[in-house]
Formats: C-alpha cells, structure tokens, sequence
C-alpha cells in the first residue's frame, strides 16, 4: 500500500470516528443540565411554590410558580440548554415585581425534574405546564411566552399550537441545526442530527404578537438567524437590537423591562 493511500484511508478513518462519535453523543453537546437541589427561597425568590406536573407520557417536571395581581398577564418561561432554572432568579424577580404571573419550566432532565432530554419531550414539558395553567382558570391570552436562546424553539412550537396572549424570544434560530451547521461546517449537521427545533417552519403558525430580542455581537447565535425568523413570522411583531452585546442580552435587565412593557402594551390592545 502506497503512503498516499495509506493516509487517504487514515483521514477517512478517523473523520469517521469523529462522525460517529459527534452523532452518538450529539445530546452531551447540545445540552447541559445541572441540578444543585435549589430552592426559590435558596436563591432570594419569595412567594413561589414549587410545582411537580406529571407528563403524558409518566415523567414528572418541576416548575415554580408565582400567580399574578388581578389583571396582570402570567410569564411561562423557557430557559436555555445550560444550568437550570435556579440559575436566572433576578428574572423570576423582575417579572413578579411588575405583577405579572411567573410559571419557570425546569425541563425533563434538568433541576429536579425526570426523563431523558429530547426535542420531542421539551416540547410535551411545555405543553403540560401550559395546560397546567389552563386548568387553574388561567385565560390563554393571558398567558405569554417568553423563550431564552435553546427555549425560543420551545417557545415557537408551544404558540404554534396553542392560544398565547403574546410571545417574546430572546436570540431565536432558524434551526438549531443551522446553528450547528455554522459551527460544525465539515460536519453533516443535518443529516446527523435528532434535536433540530425548525422554528422556521413553525414561526408562520404563531398569531400571536411577536417581540423578538437579539445583540448584534453574539456568536453563539448569531443575530442573521434572529433576522430571518422575524421576517418569516406575522405581524404585530417587533424587534429590538441590542447594540453592543453578544449572547449577554439576554440577561440585561432591560431586556426583561422591554418584555414587560411589551406584553402590557400588545394585551391592552
């Protein structure tokens, strides 16, 4: 055997260990859970119960709940792929104090909740909490979604299918896969991978007034798929850059305000 085709049908070798390998452990990659055992009270949130939901399909979830002032909208927030909802209270705080409703899904697999993580799965996580939330004699225009990076595809697909008052995304994608894609460019992304939340081909199903919050610097998801899901989603919808800032927007205190005002400005109408 020559050298040339022995180091041919080496690079063919390990390029397809690392394509086995990136497809059998894709799920690592692609999420991060923690679960330090945190409470609301352990992290200075004050007035939530923690609520543990049975799924359709036998697994139990947690989500902690803050019921609103009469009048005022409830938040049914969607984290991102890291830590857990512990991790974000100044959020949870920020919402409350204007006295809106604050419902935190900790997704299967995540801060004491059970189950394996799987697109499929987050989404019926979301679903039962919405339904949830029905069932205690909340109107569904009055409830509005608010999705964080990874949650904005959980975001798009629960108000596809369902009747929200509103939604906001902060830092949505056209498909994790185009995410990925970006990153993993000699790798076929797309063919491979399980987890590709199209919010593209949902996002025209969403009737809902739509904000959409995205930093002009972020890497991680860059802000031209923020841009084509705007343009692809129905009006009244909205977009705010956010000059400066990269993946951070997301936890500035004046993206949540924006949101607030937002979601008061679009029920009022």
């Amino acid at each position: 055997m020559s050298v040339l085709k022995f180091a041919v049908l080496l690079v063919v070798a390990i390029y397809g260990a690392i394509v086995l390998g990136m497809y059998a452990f894709q799920r690592n990659l692609q999420y991060h859970p923690a679960n330090k055992g945190l409470t609301p009270e352990s992290v200075g949130i004050s007035g939530a119960s923690v609520e543990t939901l049975l799924t359709p399909d036998g697994e139990k979830i947690v989500v902690w709940y803050a019921p609103a002032r009469a009048g005022k909208p409830t938040i049914l927030y969607f984290h991102g792929n890291a830590g857990e909802i512990g991790d974000r209270p100044l959020r949870f705080n920020h919402y409350q104090s204007h006295g809106f409703g604050v419902a935190y899904v900790s997704y299967r697999g995540y801060g004491g909740s059970t189950g394996a993580i799987s697109e499929q799965g987050l989404i019926v996580d979301a679903t039962t909490a919405y339904q949830w939330l029905v069932a205690k004699a909340i109107d569904p225009r009055m409830i509005v979604l608010v999705g964080e990076s990874l949650g904005t595809g959980v975001a798009v697909q629960l108000a596809a299918r369902n009747t929200v008052g509103a939604v906001a995304l902060e830092a949505p994608y056209t498909s994790t896969a185009d995410i990925a894609a970006n990153i993993y460019w000699w790798l076929p992304v797309r063919l491979l991978m399980k987890d590709q939340f199209k919010s593209i081909d949902h996002i025209a199903a969403v009737k809902a007034p739509l904000l959409v919050t995205h930093g002009n610097q972020d890497t991680l998801i860059p802000i031209e798929f923020g841009k084509l899901l705007f343009l692809a989603a129905n009006q009244p919808k909205e977009m705010y850059i956010v000059e400066g800032f990269g993946h951070d927007a997301l936890f500035q205190e004046s993206t949540w305000a924006r949101e607030i005002e937002f979601f008061e400005r679009m029920l009022r109408k």
